[in-house]
């Protein structure tokens, strides 16, 4: 199994890589973080294999993390997973040593793909490496393990649309004890209030939302989502 430690300030969004994590066989997570200090010290306390990382974290940035991780002498596997799309932050994760860097919002099956790259690179590795030295194919077959083709699109899910923002928003349906209106899931979730809309209206669509009318003295009624159990 690659023991892997999942890192984001947003506790959600962390549970949600978590379990994007354990959907793929051959991977477990051995511990979550939500800071820099918290994430040293996952790493300094146990073997981590591979580190999710989000670069915006609130003590410090995930690249100033990893940089500390190499001066004390960990070597653990890194794999950005951030919105930070800045190609100078970018270019600092290559030289850095990150071997993916994977953009927020995501779905299960981009995330899967670079893991299902990353356990090929290990197989690859532990198959080269008992031959002590690497000869120009041995080392084209480690490069060429962390290849990736492009995701394809989650079925369902309508253009602009991601998994961890479909699951994020069905999560607080589904623990809410009663429905919700587009304005109190985004303040919930984080999102604006038109990207909440636009996800409820799908979800509801798709029969996952239940959508009731409230009406008020005045003015238009308020438009309020529940959960619809299976």
């Amino acid at each position: 199994m690659i023991d892997v430690l999942v890192v984001d300030d947003d506790f959600r969004v962390a549970e949600i890589n978590a379990k994007y994590v354990g959907k793929v066989p051959g991977f477990r997570v051995a511990a979550r973080a939500h800071s820099a200090a918290q994430a040293l010290a996952a790493v300094e306390r146990a073997p981590i294999d591979l580190v999710l990382l989000d670069h915006y974290l609130p003590d410090q940035t995930g690249l100033e993390l990893v940089h500390r991780m190499r001066e004390r002498g960990h070597g653990t596997d890194v794999i950005m997973i951030t919105a930070a799309s800045d190609v100078a932050t970018v270019q600092t994760a290559m030289r850095l040593g990150a071997l993916h860097y994977l953009v927020k919002p995501f779905t299960f099956a981009a995330l899967r793909t670079r893991l299902d790259s990353y356990a090929a690179l290990r197989r690859t590795v532990d198959r080269v490496g008992g031959r002590g030295v690497a000869g120009q194919e041995q080392v084209d077959r480690i490069f060429g393990a962390l290849r990736t083709t492009p995701a394809p699109s989650s079925p369902g899910l309508p253009s602009g649309h991601s998994e961890p923002t479909t699951d994020l928003i069905c999560d607080v349906l589904h623990r809410a004890s009663h429905p919700l209106s587009a304005h109190e899931v985004a303040a919930e979730t984080g999102l604006s209030r038109s990207t909440a809309q636009r996800y409820l209206r799908h979800l509801e669509q798709a029969g996952r939302l239940r959508l009731s009318l409230k009406y008020g003295d005045t003015g238009r009624p308020e438009h309020r989502y529940a959960w619809v159990a299976p």
